[in-house]
């Protein structure tokens, strides 16, 4: 609440001063019909002034980013446009070396493109209406962190979100994809070059997200400099975490994820169609448009039984359907092998993002030589299903507290040695 109420003052006095926040116009998120070659390569930027920042973290307040389109690829090597922002770093370096650039991967925004995390950047929030859809920016604290650091930041807003066509929600390929070429995009525009640091930074589809383009960068983009990654609660097992979160605060989620994969698998559409009920089929059309605090605020606690035929879950259906196992099970993370080191955080508790299967993701890539460090969060069970305590919660433990993601990542920046092989906790 407090949080809140400081974003709004500091909208205020901006609005009140006379100052109106560009905001970026819908056309900047429509691609050209040509856009620029190969990964990485910057299509347009725009300035954006940082409302949300804490005045005196990053010189003068307000901060100042671009808006950044850049080019990625999707999962057949189609290439495509994506959104971010880039907030150049304007304080010292406090590490080692040369200045890093750190890639965030948001958690979960939604699949609407006023979700697109760029659009709440810079007044912290995006409202819209006609209908009414709240979108927060939620990798404030963490941009904040690294700029006050003195790294660069680049923040994806990941395939389909803002840009046309489909978000696909928590597909690993376009996810890696989408990370490593904001890398690319982030050294074009400093100028750095490829032998630049890079660090990757995310938590829950933040975390797969960054999990999946550490195990694919040495084949997708060997040239970047990737020093270390945190992946926070990381859903590398879809089935698992799809059945977490079936019935829990943001059940929604699951329409995200199958819109999705029914936009780059068609071969999905007819089969689920005919397994689901005319107010199913509403309802993913729903969810496509939605953020997750819409989904919070409009269909908490949403039991996929709810959209089929036969009152069983969405997942029991899939099962039934032989084209859908073999897509899930390319989706999952942990069949390639990071040659950099990884952080895995997870709670034993999590009633979102299984602990389970982002531990089993550790033994797998320790089972095929990676370094890895796991680190189990111990917060106890609050609210079971109501994913705010037991999810959100230990991504501040870890990220900044006792297990300390920040601290990890800049080990590695620094050139800390780190001993090769596993260490599971």
């Amino acid at each position: 609440m407090k949080r809140h109420t400081v974003l709004a003052a500091m909208v205020l006095c901006a609005l009140i001063a006379g100052t109106r926040p560009a905001v970026a116009e819908p056309d900047f998120y429509v691609p050209p019909a040509q856009i620029a070659p190969g990964p990485g390569a910057i299509v347009r930027t725009q300035p954006m002034p940082l409302f949300a920042t804490v005045p005196g973290i990053a010189g003068n307040w307000p901060g100042t980013a671009q808006l950044v389109m850049y080019t990625s690829q999707l999962q057949d090597g189609s290439p495509t446009a994506v959104t971010g922002t880039f907030i150049d770093a304007t304080r010292p370096w406090q590490g080692n070396g040369p200045r890093p650039t750190v890639v965030i991967a948001p958690g979960t925004v939604g699949q609407g493109d006023q979700c697109a995390a760029s659009r709440a950047f810079a007044l912290g929030l995006n409202i819209t209406t006609a209908p009414f859809s709240l979108s927060a920016n939620q990798e404030a604290l963490s941009a904040n962190v690294w700029s006050a650091l003195g790294a660069r930041v680049f923040v994806t807003d990941y395939v389909g979100l803002g840009t046309p066509g489909v978000h696909t929600y928590v597909n690993r390929i376009e996810e890696a994809h989408a990370v490593l070429d904001a890398a690319r995009a982030a050294n074009a525009l400093s100028g750095s070059g490829s032998d630049t640091p890079i660090a990757l930074w995310g938590y829950s589809q933040g975390g797969g997200a960054t999990a999946a383009a550490a195990e694919l960068q040495p084949s997708y983009a060997p040239e970047l400099n990737l020093k270390g990654t945190w992946a926070g609660a990381p859903p590398a097992n879809l089935l698992d975490t799809l059945a977490a979160i079936d019935g829990n605060l943001i059940g929604g989620a699951i329409g995200f994820a199958i819109n999705g994969f029914v936009a780059r698998y068609p071969e999905l559409q007819k089969p689920l169609e005919e397994r689901m009920s005319p107010a199913g089929r509403a309802m993913l059309a729903t969810l496509a448009t939605e953020c997750i605090g819409d989904v919070i605020t409009n269909q908490p606690f949403l039991e996929t039984s709810t959209f089929t035929n036969d009152g069983r879950s969405l997942l029991d259906n899939l099962s039934a359907i032989p084209e859908a196992i073999p897509i899930f099970d390319r989706q999952r993370i942990g069949n390639l092998t990071p040659t950099s080191p990884v952080l895995i955080t997870s709670g034993r508790n999590d009633d979102t993002v299984p602990y389970g299967q982002a531990r089993q993701l550790a033994v797998d890539w320790c089972a095929n030589g990676a370094d890895v460090t796991f680190r189990t969060n111990e917060l106890p069970p609050i609210l079971p299903g109501a994913t705010l305590p037991n999810h959100f919660g230990p991504e501040l433990i870890d990220g900044y507290g006792t297990n300390n993601a920040v601290s990890y990542v800049l080990d590695r920046l620094n050139g800390v040695p780190i001993a090769s092989g596993c260490t599971l906790s």
